[in-house]
């Protein structure tokens, strides 16, 4: 059993209330292979939402219009650990970019567009307790 980001399986629950299906994801779900989870809806934020990004030092999560959110960032990264040990998951596949799923680059907290080097609180989380994570568009 393997945690797969919600969007990549089809569920809409991005920040602007779409989704992103990848195919094998979607499939991994319906096989039942794959727990969908989505972190920021975990943490209680609402769907559609403003979107977020972590600050440029990596310390917070700061919504476009000025909101600190660090805290249901935390929260949803939190639960979404609980999960993965409650299935026995060891592996993650998540959704690239997102300041709660992404690897490797994320957005770099300008709003811009601009990408940096980072990861999402969620996947930070889950690396620290021996999930490996891999990323998809």
């Amino acid at each position: 059993m393997i945690i797969v980001s919600a969007c990549l399986a089809g569920y809409r629950c991005r920040y602007d209330g779409k989704t992103k299906p990848d195919p094998e994801i979607v499939e991994l779900v319906k096989r039942g292979e794959a727990i969908p989870v989505c972190p920021e809806l975990f943490g209680g934020l609402p769907c559609p939402r403003i979107p977020s990004e972590r600050t440029a030092d990596g310390s917070r999560v700061v919504a476009r219009d000025g909101n600190d959110v660090t805290e249901a960032f935390r929260l949803g990264a939190e639960e979404t650990l609980r999960i993965a040990r409650l299935y026995g998951c060891t592996h993650a596949i998540l959704k690239a970019r997102s300041p709660s799923c992404g690897y490797g680059q994320i957005y770099d907290g300008s709003f811009s567009g601009t990408l940096r080097e980072g990861s999402g609180l969620t996947t930070e989380l889950l690396l620290e307790n021996g999930v490996t994570v891999e990323v998809k568009e």
